[in-house]
């Protein structure tokens, strides 16, 4: 998709009554949702996070329009997608991994729903979940870090 076709939808979306929108195209995904303007939701607080000398910053997401540096030590595992990112268990569903459970490479760590799909994220690594960076059931964006994991 270009520009201008992008544009087109953003403008077509905020003049209609939809709240939600997806769609996928030769492999490019867009979402779109919009907010009543009585459903107030407060930012969540900046994180922060004591800087040592062995830690490498990573980036993570706080509202929808800026990022922060945070310093976490280990390996960041990101969103595969945009979606609702789901960090705690439901009946019947696997139980996620929270800090200071171990994981292997290729361990579902939590899942991200999009378009009514439940899609598994695996860690990158094998270690222990070192802290999680997104409340559950939060949208996240693409590329987004969800969680650190400390190698070994």
């Amino acid at each position: 998709m270009n520009e201008q076709e992008i544009e087109t939808l953003l403008e077509k979306f905020d003049q209609s009554s939809l709240m939600n929108f997806s769609m996928v195209k030769d492999g490019f995904q867009l979402s779109l949702s919009k907010r009543d303007h009585d459903d107030v939701q407060t930012v969540p607080a900046p994180m922060t996070v004591p800087v040592t000398s062995d830690t490498k910053p990573t980036e993570t997401q706080t509202s929808a329009t800026e990022t922060k540096v945070v310093d976490e030590p280990g390996t960041a595992v990101k969103a595969p997608l945009v979606g609702i990112v789901s960090l705690s268990p439901k009946p019947g569903k696997p139980t996620f991994k929270q800090p200071g459970d171990h994981v292997k490479k290729g361990e579902v760590v939590c899942q991200i729903e999009a378009m009514k799909m439940e899609n598994e994220v695996k860690s990158p690594v094998d270690g222990v979940v070192k802290a999680i960076l997104v409340d559950d059931q939060t949208m996240v964006e693409y590329d987004q870090p969800l969680m650190t994991i400390t190698e070994g």
